[in-house]
């Protein structure tokens, strides 16, 4: 046959009245819940995913804070970070640099006091991060859901003669609240700690986690990156050098003589007189104490630790990320000593502190320095224990 033969055609189909109406049932139901679905691109929903971070007492439900809208449009993939005590001393200059990092791509701003405010401010920088702010007790898990890294400075500040154990009646039961949300919203989270003492609030925190079945002890880092800091700036100021060429590992605790910078492992290698060991040693355990009297009454070490911390963050990120080869020093539960938590170096993974590496040689200042370390480590870590399990 030929092809324009209506014959070579084919025989049009059939449809039966009922499937035909059935069918324009369907359109006709399928055109109305599009109708009743929100469009993220409308004018309306634009200007509320805008405003989200301005109203902390949003319904979770609402079209702006759903997880489609915790993105910038064409914002770059990145980690949600919670910053527990956002609107603190530490939190602030941390929350700003935070909002800094590209691999940042939300960034949950929680505290019990101050949070709009700062929000707001923050939210104005033009970098890709997604700022929102979770307000009062009753938003904790709201700020903690789906949280890839939580960062804690939450806590009372420390004041002209007051010691970090002074702190521990007030910050224990603040870390044991914060932790048992950690538990119940992100427990795959890796958790930097930052409230002090932390040589005794990363015992509670693990001890918090151990009851709610949660506990990985990798995923639990006591921030001690501020004394690294100061070690590497005071020995840099020594030796003439720039700060950054300079890495002084730090172990033991993060107070008073649990802190201990050996000086015999500096990079670059350098030699000290036993005057120049002292000095040094002494200014590094009592950094915190220089800037709180220096600072009078006006408050403690804010910014340097918001730098430490928001540094030692990123590393996490980066090892997150998939970097190799990241070593920082760090507070954990460690087996590198008899006791169950010690700062030493750290191979940071996407799973947190993934290897923890030994001390290496010791000279006999810091053997002498390692003991009296450990015994007051000892007594701040059962502290911590004993609080939980009271």
């Amino acid at each position: 046959m030929r092809g324009g033969d209506p014959l070579s055609r084919p025989l049009p189909r059939t449809t039966h009245p009922q499937a035909t109406v059935a069918g324009a049932h369907s359109r006709l139901a399928s055109a109305e819940r599009g109708a009743m679905q929100p469009d993220a691109n409308a004018p309306s929903h634009r200007l509320a995913r805008i405003a989200a971070h301005l109203n902390p007492q949003m319904e979770e439900g609402a079209p702006a804070l759903r997880p489609a809208a915790c993105r910038a449009k064409g914002g770059a993939p990145g980690f949600k970070v919670a910053i527990l005590g956002a609107a603190g001393g530490i939190g602030q200059p941390l929350s700003l640099l935070m909002k800094m990092n590209p691999l940042v791509s939300v960034l949950h701003l929680y505290d019990v006091v101050n949070t709009p405010g700062v929000t707001a401010d923050i939210s104005h920088m033009d970098t890709s991060t997604v700022v929102r702010g979770f307000l009062g007790a009753q938003q904790l898990d709201a700020a903690l859901t789906g949280m890839d890294l939580v960062i804690i400075p939450a806590g009372l500040p420390r004041k002209p003669g007051m010691t970090r154990d002074d702190l521990f009646n007030k910050n224990a039961g603040i870390v044991r609240t914060l932790c048992e949300g950690v538990a119940r919203c992100c427990p795959n989270a890796i958790v930097n700690l930052i409230s002090n003492p932390v040589n005794s609030t990363v015992p509670i925190a693990a001890e918090v986690f151990k009851k709610a079945g949660t506990y990985n002890p990798k995923r639990l880092l006591g921030v001690t990156t501020l004394d690294v800091v100061r070690a590497n700036t005071f020995v840099a100021e020594v030796l003439g050098v720039d700060p950054r060429d300079v890495s002084v590992p730090v172990v033991g605790g993060h107070a008073g003589v649990t802190i201990l910078p050996l000086l015999s492992q500096v990079t670059p290698p350098s030699s000290f007189t036993q005057e120049e060991i002292k000095y040094l040693t002494n200014r590094i355990q009592n950094g915190g104490t220089e800037v709180v009297e220096a600072k009078a009454g006006a408050g403690s070490a804010t910014l340097s630790m918001a730098f430490a911390a928001s540094k030692f963050g990123d590393a996490c990120l980066r090892a997150m990320r998939g970097e190799a080869g990241i070593v920082e020093c760090a507070y954990v539960a460690s087996e590198v000593t008899e006791l169950p938590f010690f700062a030493t170096k750290v191979r940071l993974g996407r799973s947190g502190a993934e290897e923890i590496l030994p001390l290496g040689p010791l000279n006999d200042f810091e053997r002498a320095g390692l003991e009296a370390a450990k015994k007051e480590l000892n007594e701040s870590i059962q502290k911590g224990i004993a609080f939980i399990n009271k």
